[in-house]
């Protein structure tokens, strides 16, 4: 009985029917039009790499100035300010997250912004013992960015807003814990500094990836180019699958573990899930993928893009604290159904529209094939 309980839970979530899923054989193989690669690979790095970063500095900036506030006026506002503005600042990282190559991935800057999953708890150790004993060196960002990269980032921020004691951030009792946090965001916003500026140069990355050719040091062609974006596409689906949902949840309520998701203590696990798929969205949307595919299979674009809203729409709708979650059967549900239909946006990625522009079926990003 409880099986067809959720069934039926999990059958009412969409409002309309999904697309029928994709196969994972027998995907049709087409050929790429190498001439409009240049174009899509701009608009990907103009219309959303370098808006993303660019958003995500900003609002580390922001997160920057909420801390200095609250360590200048603790309160139990100036804390909740700064709170929402973690919120804030974890949805901007979340849309741009996606993207792992590039300057993102050189000098271990993405572990740096997010150190995640840490699956022995190592990070969380060894931000404990930085707010256990105070020590100058992790409350300037000259010094904490030399430090482990699990002490600079987003989830060591979280602990020091959310975590054990974190009320004392509303008192004078809290002022080295705030400076710690300050520091913390200042590096953040020095990352993000540092990606924008990369992208931005006319001569770096960007370059790189609109015009592809022998001379280029990371594309030789187009194919090479149009490989990497949608590599990029693949990877983000199977992460939000691999790392965000089946890392606390894989389909048996009795066995999940809450504090194994990503920023469950702020509740921002989902606002994070949805932004993720939302940046996968905008990607595709905006790097104007379709027009790599023939005319009469661009169809593709739009059933993924539909499997990939719906998604959207069940995680955004998903109570913030994972715990409570389970408790619900309509809530398990919906987790269910982000498992079930995340494989299938893999599989529409990777052999409906790899197949489509030119790539094998069946093509594993995974392998570095």
């Amino acid at each position: 009985m409880r099986f067809f309980t959720r069934f039926a839970l999990l059958a009412s979530i969409a409002l309309l029917p999904l697309p029928a899923p994709a196969q994972e054989t027998e995907t049709s193989v087409g050929v790429l039009d190498a001439a409009k690669v240049p174009a899509v690979m701009a608009r990907a790095v103009d219309d959303f790499i370098r808006p993303g970063y660019r958003h995500f500095t900003e609002d580390a900036d922001t997160m920057e100035e909420s801390m200095a506030l609250l360590c200048d006026a603790p309160s139990a506002e100036s804390l909740m300010n700064a709170q929402s503005t973690f919120g804030d600042l974890v949805e901007a990282w979340s849309r741009i997250e996606i993207v792992r190559v590039g300057p993102v991935i050189e000098g271990n800057r993405f572990e740096r912004i997010l150190f995640f999953p840490d699956r022995k708890g190592t990070g969380l150790k060894q931000v404990q013992a930085a707010l256990a004993k105070p020590d100058p060196s992790v409350t300037s960002v000259d010094t904490l960015k030399d430090k482990s990269v699990a002490m600079q980032g987003l989830g060591a921020l979280e602990f020091v807003l959310f975590g054990t004691d974190a009320e004392t951030l509303s008192t004078t009792e809290g002022r080295y814990r705030c400076q710690y946090g300050t520091a913390i965001a200042a590096n953040l916003q020095r990352l993000g500094a540092e990606l924008s500026a990369a992208w931005d140069a006319p001569d770096g990355v960007a370059a790189a990836w609109k015009m592809p050719g022998p001379s280029n040091p990371l594309y030789r062609d187009e194919a090479e180019a149009a490989k990497e974006l949608l590599g990029v596409l693949v990877h983000a689906a199977e992460t939000i699958r691999d790392q965000r949902i089946e890392n606390f949840y894989k389909g048996e309520p009795k066995k999940a573990l809450p504090r194994q998701a990503i920023y469950w203590r702020s509740g921002n696990t989902f606002r994070s899930i949805t932004a993720n798929i939302e940046g996968l969205r905008d990607l595709l949307d905006r790097s104007g993928m379709a027009e790599l595919l023939p005319e009469g299979n661009r169809s593709v674009v739009s059933s993924t893009d539909f499997v990939a809203r719906s998604l959207s729409r069940v995680s955004g709708d998903i109570k913030p604290d994972v715990a409570h979650v389970f408790e619900d059967p309509a809530q398990i549900a919906k987790l269910d159904f982000l498992l079930l239909n995340s494989r299938d946006l893999i599989l529409r990625l990777n052999n409906d529209l790899g197949g489509g522009i030119g790539l094998a079926a069946g093509f594993s990003f995974s392998d570095g094939d």
